[in-house]
């Protein structure tokens, strides 16, 4: 562990909550003030998170480090317990971005303004929590507090249906909740140490049969947040009726939530129940992929069609962390970084269309291209990011996922190929629906009053300012990845060989075979003076698996079974 005598993590997650509680005291009644207010904030915030990660984060550890521990129950082991790894630090870089990026965009917001900047900054603070915190029972106290601001800016700043959205959204994710506390509460106390500290917990020997349990239990509780098809259904709703900067936030850090959680407890503290999941992982992944491919072609609202492309691209996710390669666990954590960038880029445009256009229906629209020359470019390039364009981020994250699941030794080559093209089929249909809705917004039939309405200015330099942000990193990471995968490759590295060395857990069991085997010893040309050799024996093995390998000559050394290349049959 690397300790860092300077509390960063903890500065960076209060800063913002407290800064956000003096808003109240900002004089301001059209809330101008305080959009530059919490615009500064999120600025400086950001700013901390890049010199903490520049200062005291080295690239080549891949251990916990800028560690914080303040004990809070001495007897239940409770502490205030911060750290970040290759696996968080990438993302609380992301949310510094992204959250930064959503208080830009929420310019347009006039009703209760004070209001709506807390909530902002209080989910800046909440969401940097989730990927730092180091105690079970603090995860999820800072997993449910964090529901708490984007159940409000929901419920307060959404749609016609934002009731409906937000209690939705609030009942999936509080019910997933109760799986993560009874699973934390009996990892705390299971065995002879109560302690809620993640990396105890990981230690302890769990049996297979709880294991199982425990990992169904947080499946269920993450895969809500994720979202993993069929636990799916609130996104939609909640993207259907969110504003621009609820829009950016949801899809590019709430999101991740759900994949973080996956690979640091499920895989990282549960690896024998992983092993025996990792193929029921596949199969959800690909039912993501295409199943909300093919909803997102048919969805007539601009909304749900994105809030669906979202889902598709989180199954390369399942994939990538059931793949036991390298490649394949890197392919997913640069695919939550790559959506949380595509995502966020595209949900600001389609707030910045409705803004124009005040309809979400694809229907209603068309022929406006003329008109928002800049509007129209920024949209194609954030959906040419998103149908993974060769020099992007999605690209790049995709075809990691592709090739490490396609070079997998933890499972058959039937099982692969299979795998492999049913995910294609999902990339296939990404550019088809993408492509499609361009053409009907942009150049479809003209709606005779909407071409000739006022509010159809193009974009503004702001707006320009947002996208362009965006897409820098987008771009750099599909021209360099080493730019992101740097950050958290000696983790994942460290996760990968570890998970690997619980793959013979999951080696399907053959019926046992008798195997006779004859000592190949010739006979001698000329017989020995003492008759001492003995019959030729027979020896009976009862194995599981014949490996023809093993049958050597005596004059041959055994050579040791390979413990680094292990294979599941699947």
């Amino acid at each position: 562990m690397n300790f860092d005598p300077f509390p960063w993590l903890t500065a960076i997650i209060l800063f913002p909550i407290v800064a956000g509680l003096f808003i109240p005291l900002i004089p301001d009644k059209d809330g101008k003030t305080v959009r530059w207010f919490a615009l500064v904030v999120g600025l400086i915030d950001f700013a901390a998170i890049i010199y903490a990660f520049y200062t005291g984060y080295d690239l080549n550890e891949p251990g916990l480090q800028l560690v914080e521990s303040y004990t809070w129950i001495p007897d239940l082991d409770l502490k205030w317990s911060l750290a970040a790894d290759g696996l968080s630090m990438p993302l609380i870089i992301l949310t510094g971005f992204i959250t930064t990026l959503a208080i830009m965009a929420a310019w347009p917001v006039t009703f209760k303004p004070k209001l709506f900047y807390f909530l902002m900054l209080a989910m800046y603070g909440g969401q940097i929590a989730v990927f730092a915190v180091q105690d079970m029972l603090l995860f999820f106290l800072v997993w449910e507090l964090e529901l708490v601001p984007v159940y409000l800016i929901l419920s307060i700043w959404g749609g016609k249906k934002r009731l409906y959205a937000a209690t939705k959204f609030i009942l999936y994710t509080a019910g997933g909740s109760l799986f993560i506390l009874v699973a934390a509460l009996t990892m705390a106390f299971y065995g002879d140490t109560v302690t809620f500290d993640m990396a105890a917990i990981a230690n302890k020997d769990f049996g297979l049969g709880l294991q199982l349990l425990l990992y169904a239990g947080f499946l269920i509780a993450y895969g809500v947040k994720l979202p993993i098809f069929p636990l799916h259904t609130w996104l939609p709703d909640a993207h259907g009726e969110a504003t621009a900067p609820a829009h950016m936030l949801l899809a590019g850090i709430l999101l991740k939530m759900g994949g973080y959680a996956l690979i640091r407890m499920n895989a990282g503290m549960l690896p024998d129940a992983h092993v025996k999941f990792a193929p029921v992982l596949v199969i959800l992944g690909i039912v993501n992929i295409i199943y909300a491919a093919l909803t997102s072609f048919a969805q007539r609202n601009l909304k749900r069609k994105i809030a669906y492309s979202s889902i598709s691209h989180m199954g390369f996710v399942l994939i990538g962390m059931a793949s036991f390669t390298n490649l394949g666990l890197s392919g997913a954590i640069l695919q939550m970084i790559s959506h949380g960038l595509i995502g966020a880029s595209l949900f600001f445009m389609v707030g910045a269309t409705y803004d124009r256009t005040h309809t979400l229906m694809l229907d209603e629209m068309g022929g406006v291209g003329k008109q928002m020359k800049k509007v129209f470019a920024m949209w194609t390039a954030c959906s040419l990011a998103s149908l993974a364009l060769p020099g992007m981020s999605g690209f790049v994250a995709e075809l990691m996922v592709f090739v490490g699941f396609a070079t997998s030794d933890a499972y058959s080559a039937t099982f692969r190929v299979i795998v492999v093209l049913l995910a294609a089929v999902g990339v296939i249909l990404t550019p088809i629906y993408l492509l499609s809705m361009l053409r009907e917004i942009f150049y479809g039939e003209e709606n005779p009053e909407l071409v000739k309405s006022q509010a159809l200015v193009d974009a503004e330099p702001r707006e320009v300012f947002i996208i362009g942000s965006l897409l820098v990193p987008i771009i750099a990471i599909g021209l360099y990845p080493k730019a992101a995968t740097q950050i958290y490759e000696a983790t994942e590295a460290q996760l990968t060989t570890m998970l690997r060395g619980h793959v013979p857990a999951l080696v399907a069991v053959a019926e046992p075979a008798t195997v006779t085997i004859e000592p190949l010893v010739a006979e001698p040309a000329i017989a020995p003076a003492i008759d001492v050799a003995p019959e030729p024996t027979a020896i009976t093995v009862e194995a599981d698996v014949v490996d023809e390998s093993l049958l050597v000559k005596p004059s041959e050394p055994l050579e040791p079974s390979d413990p680094d290349n292990p294979q599941i049959e699947f």
